[in-house]
């Protein structure tokens, strides 16, 4: 499972602001849209063409046309915000919704939307979602995929923890997996650190106060579960 993790200078300097926690909603929103234009840049680099004779004004020339047919699979809800710039770079691209929830007792995926049509009509799927945490959601969403037919997934992601990415390659080790930065660990409700807080709260302004703010109040089944996630990845 190749990691990408970007270097560019532009990606650190806007996921810089994207973590202060001053910055707001639509500010935050803004800064999504332009990581995941350059992450999605990135992400399609190896994406494969075929020959097209075209003529321009001056002379007839064979150029290159994208191959693949290439769906975007945000997860709802927080991966919303990564569409748009996707579609900026391919506007051909299929957009397919599948819903996950995280369980904030066991953290395990529960799915409760899936509009994907009876077989695959793409060749290339981009799974979008702005946090790789536990690496359920991912992992979960890659299995529909895969069972639906799609020959080959990616995954794009703002910020990764290591937790998610060895859950992630564990299950999928074939998949390609580009994030903005990888962080150091999960706290004890399963929220990447340092990271940014809750993605699609930011984005969408539903903060509900401190109580609900990440790192605050776990509960002991949760936390059993980081930690087994955590001694796994040191196995």
């Amino acid at each position: 499972m190749p990691l990408h993790v970007s270097t560019h200078p532009l990606v650190a300097h806007k996921l810089a602001i994207l973590r202060d926690r001053t910055t707001e909603p639509k500010k935050f929103r803004e800064l999504v849209r332009e990581l995941t234009w350059l992450l999605g840049y990135e992400a399609m680099a190896d994406l494969a063409t075929r020959p097209e004779p075209i003529e321009t004004p001056l002379e007839p020339m064979t150029a290159a046309r994208l191959e693949p047919k290439v769906g975007l699979i945000p997860i709802l809800r927080a991966g919303l915000g990564m569409v748009d710039a996707m579609l900026e770079l391919l506007p051909t691209a299929e957009v397919w919704h599948i819903g996950l929830y995280r369980d904030e007792r066991t953290l395990k995926p529960v799915e409760y939307y899936n509009k994907l049509p009876d077989a695959a009509s793409v060749q290339v799927c981009l799974v979008l979602d702005p946090m790789l945490a536990t690496g359920g959601s991912a992992a979960a969403t890659i299995d529909i995929l895969k069972e639906w037919g799609a020959a080959r997934v990616k995954q794009v992601s703002l910020i990764g923890a290591p937790e998610g990415m060895a859950t992630l390659s564990a299950a999928h080790p074939d998949v390609d997996i580009h994030v903005a930065a990888m962080d150091s660990h999960l706290n004890e409700r399963g929220y990447i650190v340092p990271g940014l807080g809750d993605a699609g709260d930011r984005q969408f302004g539903t903060f509900a106060g401190p109580a609900s703010e990440p790192g605050h109040g776990p509960d002991e089944e949760t936390a059993e579960v980081v930690r087994r996630l955590q001694r796994n990845l040191g196995d």
